[in-house]
């Protein structure tokens, strides 16, 4: 089951770097808002503290009465702007309407210093109003009294004024928040360079792999931050570890077929010896099986060693494939009429690519055998050379035999895996075929044949003088 990919990592840090960035500009924004309104606050408490403290100097004791010095053009003054308009009301005693706008609410119920303001907020005309409220005594001793003045203000204005303020504010906050988002998002971007490298570097590298059988190069990072480079470093530390590991496998391999050759072959060669000395029936029929048990582990022994030499690197050069394949099929000839199979070539006279001559031979050599083998008598097989296009070509064996079931093509080139219980097969030369494709730089390929039938073989780059198409 493929593991289900996170989020990215890009998607992260824009996610935490401009997220809380959004937060802490609305988050300024209301505070601008708030810290507007508090000074428009204060602006308007001093100047209702500074017109009722004058109002209330306007109102001048006469004996036990009043006599209110406050012309018309200074009330006219006071409420000229409807938006922004002061009303005053002046009674005595406290509550007991004089003069003024006697729609002024009394104020909430709080002991009021004699002398000082004191200032709240309540609703005039379903309008916010600030209130300056100021107590003065006066009158004789014997007969003291109190007088209320009220001066209110609508809070309007002030609103209007901070909301000014903070349109101004905020289209600077804004360019500026943009301006860092484009900053912040460009800072990102540029410090996942580095990663977006070492994954091109990766997925370059795992391309070059599918298509050759040599190990995997370390990874390479010029410049890069030091977490990046721990990371590269990591991961060549474990492609160095994968590549011994593979080494370890093929001198093994190598090395273990080398040794069992030489008792094969004196076993071989010991059971034919006897198969011509006795005359015995039972004894000849037990050495026939020991003979092709014998020449069964001899062939195996032949396969891994190709498959070693086909996982080891070459060099290449320009090779005739139409000719090498004409050459091969001839070597073929006799057993292909000893199997009752008719073999033959079709396809180009004269085809140049790029290969290693004795790797392509044995890749023929399996291909063939394999069609020999599983065809049957009576069989037709085909060696074909053709022009595959994009620059490759195409060397394939077709055969018209029993074929295999489609749903298993591509288990044709997996190591030991065989499609028939005939014996005398190891289950490794069409993967040797696939490793020496790798080796060209190609691939393998299994097709099959209407109405049945299998075409196997491998495709190989074209040498520069070959003809495309």
């Amino acid at each position: 089951m493929r593991p289900i990919p996170g989020v990215s990592l890009q998607r992260k840090l824009l996610l935490w770097l401009l997220l809380p960035q959004l937060v802490l500009w609305l988050s300024g924004g209301f505070l601008a808002w708030r810290i507007a309104l508090q000074n428009g606050e204060k602006g308007i408490d001093q100047t209702l503290t500074q017109s009722v403290r004058a109002l209330a100097r306007q109102i001048k004791p006469i004996g036990d009465g009043l006599l209110v010095d406050f012309p018309k053009a200074a009330q006219d003054i006071l409420e000229q702007d409807p938006a922004d308009r002061v009303t005053y009301m002046v009674s005595s005693p406290p509550g007991r309407f004089l003069l003024g706008n006697a729609q002024l609410p009394p104020p909430p119920p709080v002991n009021v210093d004699v002398g000082e303001p004191f200032l709240y907020h309540t609703r005039v005309d379903d309008r916010p109003v600030r209130v300056a409220l100021l107590e003065v005594d006066y009158g004789t001793p014997q007969a003291r009294q109190r007088l209320r003045v009220q001066v209110a203000q609508s809070l309007t204005v002030r609103e209007r004024i901070a909301q000014e303020l903070l349109e101004k504010m905020l289209l600077p906050m804004g360019l500026m928040g943009l301006a860092l988002s484009a900053v912040v998002y460009a800072g990102v971007l540029r410090g996942l360079q580095p990663l977006k490298r070492l994954e091109a570097q990766i997925e370059k590298a795992g391309a070059r792999k599918r298509n050759t059988a040599d190990p995997l190069p370390p990874i390479e990072l010029t410049s890069a931050p030091q977490e990046v480079h721990s990371l590269a470093s990591t991961i060549n530390a474990l492609l160095e570890a994968v590549a011994r590991g593979q080494q370890k496998e093929k001198r093994f391999l190598n090395d273990a077929a080398h040794q069992l050759r030489t008792p094969l072959a004196g076993l071989i060669g010991q059971t034919e010896l006897a198969l011509h000395e006795s005359r015995e029936p039972p004894v000849q029929e037990r050495l026939h099986k020991v003979l092709s048990a014998a020449r069964r582990s001899a062939h195996l022994v032949h396969q891994l060693l190709q498959l070693a030499r086909s996982e080891s690197s070459v060099a290449m050069q320009t090779v005739d494939l139409a000719a090498l394949a004409r050459e091969v099929a001839r070597d073929w000839a006799a057993r292909a009429v000893a199997s009752g199979v008719d073999l033959g070539y079709e396809g180009e006279e004269q085809l140049a690519v790029q290969g290693h001559p004795l790797l392509l031979r044995e890749a023929l050599n399996n291909l063939i055998d394999n069609a020999l083998h599983y065809a049957g008598h009576g069989a037709t097989v085909t060696v074909r050379v053709d022009i595959a296009g994009a620059g490759m070509a195409a060397l394939a064996v077709e055969d018209d035999g029993p074929g295999v079931n489609p749903a298993h093509l591509r288990d044709l080139f997996a190591r030991f895996w065989r499609g028939s219980d005939q014996p005398g097969g190891c289950g490794l030369g069409l993967s040797i075929v696939e490793e020496i494709a790798l080796q060209h730089a190609g691939q393998s390929f299994a097709d099959p044949v209407v109405p049945h039938g299998l075409r196997v073989g491998l495709k190989v780059p074209l040498s520069a003088a070959a003809p495309r198409t």
